[in-house]
């Protein structure tokens, strides 16, 4: 039987704390599960005027405007409006407990959101959440709004004083003392013992005379101090649940709606959670919960590009690279080194929930520093994130999958990190098990491709997946020859078998070189820029890798269609490349002239068209060829392209015909003066 909100609403406003945790903890098991609260009702409409709502109206929609909406819709808003109102006020630890836990269930409906996305409610979780100590909002106007949405009707409740407020609560706006034990949940792990996280003393309820209703008799038996530690005890871990519980609301809040992303912004709930991460970094291990806090500072960053800068600029790298020390517990060698223990078990599921919130959050503050050039301070910190981040990519992880999206996020704060601060990468000690290479450890290399490898096996969303390790592992054989030395040995092994196709195979080089021709531009992209670079970026090697067919789209990008150009000819420059040419073996030279270069395999003889044709035959089906092509010109199916001098592609009809009329002129000069 579905509960009756109503009930709820009107239990709130009669302050039976009782009554609401009965009724809330029945709403919170009927809707625990449940994400979209009016997708029936909305199906109905649908039905009801056969079409599909155009429009659905966003969270931040005016309070007074919902009249004509659903009515569970407008009762889920009343309800959440009525608990942030109640949360406000002195209540037993099991009845905020569920208050907390229903208004959660309800930022999952961001149409719901509008009584949750003021600066009351905002800051009303964020102080649960141990993120803000500035007090609340003393806005009579606001509380008004706030009770007369809760009431619909009847604001006189409004204006007098409520009997859930005790006299020197916030809840109270007519008070004239402030209350600091009205947030007394929001003591900080991280503050000082017996003080919250504003500063101000807070050993118990009767520091501000607030009332509490009484607990349950203990055994009579136990001594007075041991009922104080385990009350104590008992609400650190209500403490706990609490801070969770207002933080998840708040991540909801936040992801849902485009104001509560601005008001955050405002009411500085970043620095708030700069503080906490950095109080965490001081003690001994992760406080917890932190996965809420990394969250919450992952959707602000993500969504708002001034809070990125304000990270920024408040150290955040160096405090999320603290933070990834510590969840890891890293352990430092010499230099850039982080020491391994093959015997470490894997990494646990919480430990790497954590970490790969940090790294999110890391790649959104770092995303644009690669077309930096850091100063001496800021290499040396990316130096030591890179280091870190070597590490998490040859860590295991409980479960493969797991792994997989940890070396993902790796990949992608790597691939932002500044080109020269990587050697770290590769300046690690050999060991037994390393893969070496030129007498350099190749392990972090070696997992880039097998993670690689991973993605090709998966086959979809490869511009998300793909393009990130395909692009760093460019930019690496560009700046580490060792590196291009051994991807070249891995994905394009000296060639032996030319029967077949360079895109056929199950092969690394054959599953890159298909790619080659993807409908998606980058992920195309991407693939022929690591092919390229492997070949030293030399066309006839790239050609004979991939064939003519395949390079044709990265050689007319680059304008080397003619073959022209040397290595970085037309790309970015910078790449370290030995002179040495490309070793053939002896198959490939035996069957080299049987090739077919556009193919890139050994084709089988064709009959000639034109055998036993006349001249006059031939002549007749080169004019009907040519008015073909002459007709689909015309009517713009199809533009003839030829290329120009510069190995680029150009209308036959534009600037390619002007280019062959100056090479004639050119080669009639040259001619008359071999006359003269």
């Amino acid at each position: 039987m579905a509960v009756d909100v109503e009930s709820i609403i009107q239990s709130i406003k009669d302050g039976d704390q009782d009554g609401v945790q009965t009724q809330l903890k029945e709403y919170n098991t009927e809707y625990a599960e449940c994400f979209f609260f009016n997708v029936e009702e909305k199906e109905r409409r649908k039905f009801r005027r056969n079409k599909v709502r155009e429009y659905v109206p966003d969270s931040d929609s005016d309070l007074d405007s919902d009249e004509s909406e659903d009515p569970d819709l407008i009762l889920r808003r009343r309800l959440a409006a009525a608990l942030i109102w109640f949360i406000r006020t002195q209540l037993q630890p099991g009845v905020l407990t569920v208050c907390l836990r229903s208004l959660r269930i309800l930022t999952r409906d961001r149409q719901a959101l509008a009584p949750l996305v003021t600066d009351t409610a905002l800051l009303t979780l964020a102080r649960y959440g141990g993120l803000s100590s500035h007090p609340l909002p003393l806005d009579e106007d606001r509380e008004v709004e706030l009770y007369t949405y809760i009431n619909r009707v009847d604001v006189s409740a409004a204006r007098a004083p409520s009997q859930a407020y005790p006299a020197g609560c916030p809840g109270n706006t007519h008070a004239a003392a402030p209350c600091s034990r009205a947030f007394s949940p929001l003591h900080d792990a991280g503050a000082e013992p017996g003080r919250s996280a504003d500063g101000l003393r807070a050993d118990g309820p009767e520091a501000c005379g607030c009332a509490r209703l009484a607990r349950g008799k203990r055994d009579g038996g136990k001594e007075r101090g041991e009922e104080e530690e385990e009350e104590e005890e008992e609400g650190e871990d209500d403490r706990e649940v609490w801070r969770k519980e207002a933080m998840k609301a708040l991540c909801n809040v936040v992801y849902n709606s485009q104001k509560a992303q601005e008001r955050a912004s405002t009411l500085r709930l970043l620095s708030g959670l700069s503080e906490r991460l950095k109080r965490g970094n001081q003690a001994p291990e992760p406080p917890s919960g932190q996965f809420y806090d990394l969250r919450l500072l992952f959707l602000l960053t993500a969504l708002r590009a001034e809070l990125r800068a304000q990270l920024q600029k408040e150290r955040g790298v160096s405090l999320l690279t603290a933070a990834l020390e510590q969840s890891l517990e890293v352990q430092w060698g010499e230099g850039y080194e982080v020491l391994r223990d093959p015997a470490t078990p894997p990494v646990s599921k919480e430990v790497s929930q954590r970490v790969m919130e940090m790294l999110k959050t890391l790649f959104n503050i770092t995303y644009n520093t690669r077309r930096q050039e850091p100063n001496e301070e800021e290499a040396a910190l990316y130096r030591r994130l890179a280091a870190v981040l070597r590490h998490c990519l040859l860590l295991c992880c409980d479960g493969e999958e797991r792994t997989e999206e940890l070396q993902g996020h790796t990949v992608n704060v790597l691939s932002a990190l500044p080109l020269q601060c990587l050697d770290v990468l590769l300046s690690v000690h050999l060991s037994g098990s390393s893969h070496e290479w030129e007498g350099v450890n190749m392990d972090c290399v070696h997992a880039l491709l097998l993670f690689m490898q991973k993605r090709l096996d998966r086959g979809h969303k490869l511009k998300e997946k793909l393009t990130p390790v395909l692009n760093l592992l460019t930019e690496s054989c560009r700046a580490h020859r060792e590196t291009r030395h051994y991807l070249k040995q891995q994905i394009l092994p000296p060639l032996r078998d030319v029967s077949s196709r360079p895109e056929q195979g199950p092969t690394v080089r054959g599953r890159l070189v298909r790619l080659m021709t993807h409908v998606d531009t980058d992920v195309k992209h991407c693939s022929a820029e690591l092919l390229f670079v492997l070949c030293k970026e030399n066309v006839s090697r790239f050609v004979k890798y991939t064939g003519y067919g395949n390079a044709a789209g990265l050689l007319a990008a680059r304008g080397l269609l003619r073959g022209a150009g040397g290595p970085g000819a037309g790309g970015p420059p910078g790449g370290q490349y030995s002179s040495g040419s490309d070793s053939d073996t002896e198959e490939y030279r035996e069957a080299r002239g049987r090739i077919n270069p556009v193919t890139g395999r050994v084709e089988e003889a064709q009959p000639d068209p034109m055998e036993g044709m006349t001249e006059e035959e031939k002549e007749e089906e080169a004019c009907k060829l040519i008015n073909l092509f002459n007709r689909l010109s015309r009517d713009n199916i199809i533009q003839p392209m030829g290329v120009t001098a510069d190995g680029r592609l150009a209308p036959l009809g534009g600037e390619l015909r002007d280019c062959r009329l100056g090479e004639e002129r050119e080669s009639e000069d040259e001619s008359e003066e071999e006359v003269d």
